[in-house]
């Protein structure tokens, strides 16, 4: 299932169903401060900014992004850059929780003639973890599957924020011939309700459950974007290296499961406090309230410069070595992104050691650009563009 883009119309329509919700887990009083809040940037600082850089400003000094993006594009991005910059976490993550997002897919699937969705998703509870899988035959083992965690800054989404990505990504695991493709999607607890280790916890436990599913780790690719793909980096370590990290795990995780055989990653998070974090002019990620979330995600107990909870700082050849799956690991991610350097230089650390990774470096791309750019751009190639390269990266090492 592959919709049309988004439109002004849709945009409105998420207005209408997140109203409500802001008003129920917000309040009203606070609900009305943050829109008095938003006021001067939306009808003053927004239009003038972006007549100012798109139509009245060269090309050659246009940001990176502003050069290849269309209209919409862009004036979707100033409006999550200043949301992400100045926006309370308590307010964004209703944003895209299930109550608002759910009933934006339906809407979204209504419009363009689907009165239920054309392919299997269900949800599934356990007292470790909980999730949504969405396979092609729900009643046949599936031959490839992948285990995603989704990004938020480990304070924001959902798996059902996701969900039309995920349902794009299996039509076109589909097309490229796998008969049974399947999508796990994590939905991890949020901080500041729970911080490390809770969320690698659950990974483990549904990794666990997927691999079971499966019963073939050759055929499970771990993935996920931004602070989800810090997740899996971490789950990854976890495997190679149980014994290393037991007082940090609260006892679970103990057991010994096989990894994957694929790890794609969308613009992970790889080290969650850096010096090289700097916001750009393109990107929409604010390095402050990054490093903020950060903390809160480490919680109290860990060091936030620990390298099970921040991967970029493992530099331990042999348990990389032990980590990475044995058909790699490729990566995505924007140049103009605000963790381009770390990304970058994980890379470099992994290729000099002669590790099986490989990357895509996005020229004048933005942070998880790949999920964004369905949402946003027109085109059908434009939209898949990103997705596409994923699936064949996997195609090409999960037979």
């Amino acid at each position: 299932m592959i919709l049309g883009p988004v439109s002004y119309l849709d945009c409105v329509a998420f207005c209408v169903f997140l109203t409500p919700q802001l008003l129920i887990h917000v309040g009203l009083l606070e609900t009305v401060l943050v829109v008095l809040q938003c006021l001067p940037f939306l009808l003053l600082e927004l239009p003038f900014e972006f007549i100012r850089e798109r139509y009245l400003t060269g090309y050659d000094k246009q940001s990176p992004f502003v050069q290849k993006a269309s209209p919409f594009e862009d004036f979707v991005v100033r409006c999550v850059r200043y949301a992400f910059a100045n926006i309370p976490p308590k307010v964004g993550r209703v944003f895209f929780s299930k109550p608002v997002a759910l009933p934006f897919l339906r809407f979204r699937m209504l419009r363009y003639g689907y009165l239920r969705s054309p392919v299997h998703w269900h949800e599934y509870n356990d007292k470790r973890f909980k999730g949504v899988w969405v396979i092609k035959d729900p009643m046949a083992r599936p031959d490839i599957c992948i285990f995603y965690c989704h990004g938020g800054g480990f304070s924001m989404g959902s798996a059902y924020f996701y969900l039309e990505f995920l349902l794009t990504w299996l039509s076109l695991l589909s097309d490229s011939g796998y008969q049974n493709p399947a999508i796990f999607a994590l939905e991890y607890t949020l901080v500041p309700d729970a911080s490390f280790p809770t969320q690698l916890e659950e990974a483990i436990a549904g990794y666990e459950h997927v691999l079971s599913t499966v019963q073939d780790a050759n055929r499970i690719c771990v993935s996920g974007d931004s602070a989800g793909a810090a997740i899996v980096l971490s789950l990854l370590l976890h495997l190679a290296n149980i014994s290393h990290h037991l007082e940090k795990m609260d006892g679970t995780g103990t057991w010994r499961l096989a990894k994957p055989g694929m790890a794609v990653l969308i613009s992970p998070w790889v080290t969650l406090v850096s010096g090289r974090h700097h916001n750009t002019a393109s990107d929409y990620l604010d390095a402050g309230n990054l490093h903020q979330y950060a903390r809160q995600y480490a919680g109290e107990l860990v060091s936030v410069n620990d390298p099970l909870l921040s991967p970029g700082n493992c530099r331990d050849i042999s348990w990389w070595k032990n980590a990475v799956p044995l058909q790699g690991m490729f990566i995505a991610y924007g140049a103009e992104e605000v963790f381009a350097p770390e990304i970058a230089d994980l890379v470099r650390f992994f290729q000099k050691n002669n590790m099986k990774v490989n990357s895509r470096e996005e020229k004048g791309g933005i942070h998880a650009w790949p999920v964004a750019c369905l949402f946003l751009s027109n085109s059908l190639a434009d939209r898949q563009k990103g997705l596409k390269s994923l699936v064949e990266e996997i195609r090409d090492k999960i037979h």
